[in-house]
């Protein structure tokens, strides 16, 4: 334990004190939720619930990040700490893999299984006009045939999907440059690629918000434009939201080596945070293939 190692030197395990954090960020995390449940059934009030949960609960964030920060620049996170935040780490990115495989088996189901099974025979009787193809797969086939749905028009690879497949590529790309140059001990260059990183991955959010108004001003196409659009926007939106949460570790890294946080031994808050983007330029390659070209 830290209190049983002499001033200076860093302990083998660091056990903190007893911290207020967690209960304090679940307690903003319930004015979120139930401001949230409550807005979404009809009761204005609950949006400002979920504005107070939710500067709440980044003040908590804000505050717990600073002293685990501090802790870490004070030399007491040792090896098997920086160990446990590994396997922390690739836990976490684990359950984000089992979290967008859930929405790719969806979009997998619809396709193979659900849209040929309702061009059956008999869902040929009740909708004659019905055509069991994949939307993307033919002109003509995004009607309902029971009026239910609205035409809409899909969105093919060219040329906002392509942009921004090649604004994530370059952006991994710069992000391992800065890596080698950070275990080179050149500061300098790490923050400058670092900051082309973080400019990359905003000007990809930009480019995604210019895709979904055109494809709802343009295209027709909504959330609630059958399987396929509920499957577009949930994965397309998801991916979306982690790029901007990946964004922002990447900007929060770039502000600690500014102040000189980090070594070219001692390094892995910025190893996670690199660990989490090429996730997303991954996750990326697979929407890019399956939901705009297929």
């Amino acid at each position: 334990m830290s209190s049983a190692t002499p001033a200076g030197t860093t302990p083998y395990y660091f056990v903190p004190a007893p911290s207020r954090h967690p209960v304090m960020a679940a307690i903003g995390l319930f004015f979120v939720i139930f401001g949230a449940a409550q807005w979404i059934n009809g009761h204005t009030w609950g949006a400002f619930s979920l504005a107070f949960g939710m500067l709440w609960w980044w003040g908590v964030l804000y505050q717990w990040f600073s002293q685990s920060i501090g802790e870490s620049e004070g030399g007491l996170y040792g090896y098997k700490i920086d160990l446990s935040y590994r396997w922390a780490m690739s836990w976490f990115i684990f359950s984000e893999v089992m979290f967008f495989g859930a929405f790719f088996t969806a979009l997998w189901w619809a396709r193979v299984h659900s849209v040929p099974a309702l061009g059956d025979l008999e869902n040929a009787l009740l909708w004659p006009d019905f055509k069991a193809v994949w939307p993307s797969m033919a002109a003509g086939v995004t009607a309902s045939p029971a009026n239910i749905i609205e035409p809409f028009q899909t969105v093919g690879p060219f040329w906002l999907p392509t942009i921004n497949t090649a604004l994530l590529l370059s952006s991994g790309v710069t992000m391992t440059i800065a890596h080698h140059a950070l275990r080179e001990n050149h500061r300098s260059r790490t923050i400058a690629f670092m900051w082309v990183t973080v400019a990359l991955g905003l000007i990809f959010l930009f480019v995604q918000g210019y895709e979904y108004s055109h494809a709802y001003a343009d295209l027709n196409l909504k959330l609630t434009s059958g399987v396929y659009g509920s499957t577009f926007y949930m994965l397309t939106g998801f991916h979306g939201f982690h790029v901007f949460v990946g964004m922002l570790m990447l900007l929060f890294i770039t502000l600690r080596l500014q102040k000189g946080h980090f070594t070219a031994d001692k390094h892995f808050g910025f190893e996670g945070a690199a660990w989490y983007w090429h996730f997303v330029d991954v996750v990326w390659l697979g929407l890019y293939i399956l939901v705009y070209w297929l």
